[in-house]
Formats: structure tokens, sequence, C-alpha cells
């Protein structure tokens, strides 16, 4: 059969012997291939940039680990969120690093709002502080802390008061609060706590300034009073997050608090060197107006006595002339 294929087929359509299939030669180029980028190079190139750290989380951040004081030439050239970054940079423990702002904030949050200085509640008053003015304040009740420090007079003595110290916190306390002020106080025994309960029995909202965080009461005994106040229109704030247990320093700065927030401070009796006292100084130091009814013969007012010798505070002999002064 093969030796009669059609002819007209022609010579183009014969099969031909296979042959050997080789690969061209290979051309050298002088020009290099471009090489594969590196690991670390891809990684800048697709990084996922980090979320912006929103100020409120920045400065919570600086304040559960550094005082104003600390941070006030930083904060004066760059915002929080630089401060906090360039504070982890540098933090050679790695404590820093760990800490988590946005998520510390938000479970914070849960009890108590965190007020900064770019709120419209913010107390304009705390300006006052200068380099020493809070990061931010924590609160229950923020929303009305304009309405409450604009009236803001604070009555504040010795926890261990004399019998006579505690009538007179009650009377100067309801006096003010029926006159339309604010009593500003700790939750302290003696004075403090009794000036918070006259003027919530004449009918007005008070401001209580802890030396803790607003998850508890200082003293512990007074947790029904933490939480009356915001209750019945008052509110109660704090420089330290909640956890934050009470110490030395925390007295001392919220003594200097409660001296900042008030126009005016009534020293009802003191024990020198006692917080009262310290509160005394701070409001000295402030120009605010001081205030001190005449010290009894006790050793415990001893401390008014040397602010009336002094001429720090200014001698009202009743309410009459306090309320006249402020």
């Amino acid at each position: 059969m093969a030796d009669h294929a059609p002819q007209h087929l022609g010579r183009r359509h014969r099969a031909q012997p296979h042959q050997a299939l080789t690969a061209p030669p290979i051309q050298h180029s002088s020009i290099a291939a471009p090489a594969c980028p590196q690991p670390a190079a891809l990684s800048r190139r697709f990084a996922v940039p980090r979320p912006v750290l929103p100020e409120r989380a920045a400065r919570a951040a600086l304040a559960a680990h550094f005082t104003p004081a600390q941070l006030a030439s930083e904060l004066a050239q760059f915002s929080a969120q630089e401060v906090w970054e360039q504070r982890v940079r540098h933090d050679s423990s790695g404590r820093l690093a760990q800490y988590r702002p946005t998520e510390e904030l938000d479970n914070a949050q849960l009890s108590c709002r965190f007020v900064i200085p770019s709120d419209e509640v913010w107390p304009t008053a705390l300006a006052d502080l200068g380099p020493s003015c809070p990061l931010g304040l924590w609160a229950r009740g923020g929303d009305r802390l304009p309405q409450l420090t604009a009236s803001a007079v604070a009555v504040t003595g010795n926890r261990n008061a004399t019998e006579q110290a505690t009538t007179r916190a009650q009377a100067f306390a309801t006096a003010l609060a029926e006159a339309g002020h604010t009593v500003t106080a700790t939750l302290a025994y003696g004075v403090d706590s009794a000036a918070h309960r006259a003027a919530a029995l004449a009918g007005r909202a008070t401001l209580a300034v802890l030396p803790r965080g607003l998850d508890r009461a200082h003293p512990h005994d007074h947790a029904q009073l933490l939480s009356s106040i915001p209750a019945t229109g008052g509110a109660v704030v704090s420089l330290y997050r909640p956890g934050t247990e009470t110490s030395g320093a925390t007295l001392k700065a919220s003594a200097v608090l409660v001296a900042a927030l008030a126009r005016a401070v009534i020293v009802i009796e003191a024990l020198d060197h006692s917080e009262a006292m310290h509160t005394a100084g701070a409001a000295f130091a402030l120009r605010r107006l001081l205030l001190a009814p005449p010290p009894t013969e006790d050793v415990r007012a001893d401390g008014s006595a040397r602010l009336l010798a002094e001429q720090h505070a200014v001698l009202v002999p009743d309410l009459q002339r306090a309320l006249a002064l402020l």
C-alpha cells in the first residue's frame, strides 16, 4: 500500500525523518536581573500602618505612669501621642511597650469617664496649675463639671475633728448650698464628709475629689456617699485610674486638686501638717480666697491658727462674713 501512495501529495507533504530537538543557545546579556526584595524590605513595603493612638488614650496612658510635672517640657513641644511613643522607645524595661493604651482606657471607662483638656467640660480653672495641670480627670458626672466648678467653694478640715468643727462644717456647707455655691471636698471622715452631707440635705449637688481610683471610696465605708453624689446631680473626680490605691502621694496631689477646682477654700479646723493644710497651702499658692473661722483652743486647730497668724487666711467670724467675701 505504501508503494502506491498518491503522487499528488508532492514532496512538501512527505513524512520527514525525525530530528532531535535542541534548545537554542543561551544569549548572555550584560544587564543584570533585578534582585529579589529581601524579607525586611518586603515587610516595610507591605506593612499595615498602625492605627493612630487617640489623644485621650495617650493621655490616660501617660497619666498612669507619670506625673504632669515629669512630662511638662515634652508636652510643651509634642502631642500626647508623640510623647507616649517617645517614652515607649526609650523605656529599657519594656514595661511601657507591654501597656495597651486603647484597651486599658476602654476597660477603665466602663465605670467612669476620662475627661481631657480638649473636652468642653474640662474645668478651665485647672490651667492655673501651669506645668502641673493634670493630663486628665477620671470622673463620674463629668458632664456637670462646668456648672459645678463655676461656683465651687471647698470646705475642708480635720479627719478627727472636734465636735465644734463638725457643727461648723455643717453650718457653713448648708449656708453655701443655700446661697447657690457648690460645696467641694474629699470624702474623708470629719469635716469633709460632714460638709457633703449637709449640702445634700439642703438640696444642692456637691463635688467630691478622691485620692484613689473611682472604683472604690476612700475611706471604704463611705461607698454610699460616693455613689449618692453623682446620683443627685453632683460629680466625683480623681487624678487616678480605677484600681489605683490611696498613698501619701495621691493624698497630697488630691489636696492640691481640691484647691485648684474651687474659687475659695474654707478651712474649718486643721491640725498643722494635715491634708487640709496641704489644701490651704495650695490655695494660697494659687491665689484662691482662703478663709478660716476663729480657731478653738484645741491642739487640733493649731494649723488654722498659723494660717491666720501668718495672714494666709482671712478670718471669718460668722457665716454672713464668709458669704459676703465670696
